[in-house]
């Protein structure tokens, strides 16, 4: 008797294996520093993880790259990445679906190929074909991969549909796995610059319910900072990314090993951490310190740790005008590199501070800025605005998407 038929009369499971990662965010820069040095080695921690775990899938989940037009070096290092993974474990599936940081078109591309190497690339939703997001682990389970979709776009109940086509055919009871790249209300979206409870990264938040019934794992991108969202079955979860983008992002980055031992069984989930060579470091680490021990922390900062360095500052007025160029003097001979200086006014919770800096003025969200400007003319910033607001951005927001 096989092992499959074996499977197939007996109560017996062999669990499903399933490495679930998202947000690499290939080619971004920091401040114009580029950052191959440590994509590289997120990725040859990567292929060591498979290595060392063999399991069964690999799952990433959207933003693969930083932008929608990666370089070619950026490209060739994601195709050399995948052809290292695959070696690392040939039997291993790899499912790599499009986030809003990508081109779901140019995504797909090679996909025939990559099926070569057992890399299933999933780009656009297939509205005429959706049978063709169900990717089947023999004898393991079922990959539900649905890449990121404007919510314009995105069909009503096919999430549901997807996971209702996947229930028909296991009848064996494996275990089900779905992927989705979008903002779910209710997460913890600490690390994101212009985050609101309604909008994280440029998309809304949808519920929970919105995603169906019938997964056993849901694994999501999109969000940086790893986490599971409140389900009830502690089966849903943000892997997070594993190298951070931003200065704020000061939490543990990782990848989630994630198994499941058959269908309607609770997940188990191992957090394997990701080491950055040259980490994202904020002076003071905690809170502001005045300009004059600002630099004294810089100067005081290790020569040999190499690192990305902001300084956080609080000012009286503004900063002198060579502020800049003065701190990244400071770094001369160091290994670290000076990135900026997020500069806060010691009087900027109080009314009567009406002037930002140029720094405040950037992290602020558009809709707070327009709610300074109606309160400065007279004008009530109610309810209706603030939805025709948030509809405006959103459409700027669709068009630079659709122009990329």
């Amino acid at each position: 008797m096989s092992l499959y038929n074996y499977l197939e009369t007996t109560d017996y499971y062999i669990p499903m294996k399933i490495l679930h990662t998202s947000d690499w965010h290939l080619g971004h820069t920091l401040y114009g520093y580029d950052r191959t040095e440590e994509q590289q080695a997120m990725l040859n921690q990567m292929v060591a993880i498979v290595e060392k775990y063999q399991p069964d899938v690999f799952l990433l989940c959207g933003d693969i790259y930083h932008t929608s037009q990666p370089s070619a070096a950026v490209q060739r290092m994601l195709t050399e990445g995948m052809v290292r993974l695959h070696e690392a474990h040939p039997q291993m599936t790899i499912v790599m679906t499009a986030g809003n940081h990508d081109s779901g078109s140019k995504h797909e591309i090679f996909k025939t190929p990559w099926q070569a190497l057992k890399v299933y690339a999933i780009g656009q939703l297939e509205k005429d074909n959706p049978d063709g997001h169900i990717v089947e682990i023999p004898g393991k389970g079922y990959i539900v991969a649905i890449p990121y979709v404007n919510e314009r776009n995105l069909p009503d109940g096919i999430f549901q549909q997807l996971l209702d086509n996947v229930a028909e055919r296991n009848s064996n009871g494996l275990p089900v796995v779905m992927t989705a790249h979008t903002t779910v209300r209710g997460c913890d979206f600490k690390g994101h610059e212009q985050a609101t409870e309604y909008t994280v990264g440029g998309i809304d938040s949808a519920d929970l319910s919105q995603m169906g019934d019938g997964y056993d794992y849901l694994a999501l991108g999109h969000i940086h900072h790893e986490q599971f969202i409140h389900s009830g079955k502690h089966n849903v979860r943000y892997c997070g990314t594993p190298i951070p983008v931003s200065f704020d992002e000061n939490f543990n980055h990782s990848v989630s090993l994630v198994t499941v031992e058959s269908h309607g069984a609770s997940p188990k989930v191992e957090i394997i951490d990701i080491v950055n060579p040259r980490p994202l470091v904020t002076l003071p680490t905690e809170g502001f310190a005045s300009w004059d021990e600002a630099k004294r922390l810089l100067m005081e900062f290790p020569d040999d740790i190499p690192a990305y360095i902001r300084l956080n500052v609080e000012i009286d007025d503004f900063l002198p005008v060579e502020a800049t160029e003065e701190a990244a003097k400071l770094t001369n001979g160091k290994q670290c590199r000076f990135c900026n200086i997020n500069a806060k006014r010691k009087n900027a919770g109080e009314s009567e501070a009406k002037v930002l800096t140029v720094q405040e003025f950037q992290s602020e969200e558009p809709i707070e800025i327009a709610k300074r400007y109606a309160e400065y003319i007279g004008v009530n910033f109610d309810e209706e605005l603030t939805a025709m607001f948030n509809e405006a951005i959103k459409m700027v927001d669709d068009d630079s998407r659709n122009n990329r």
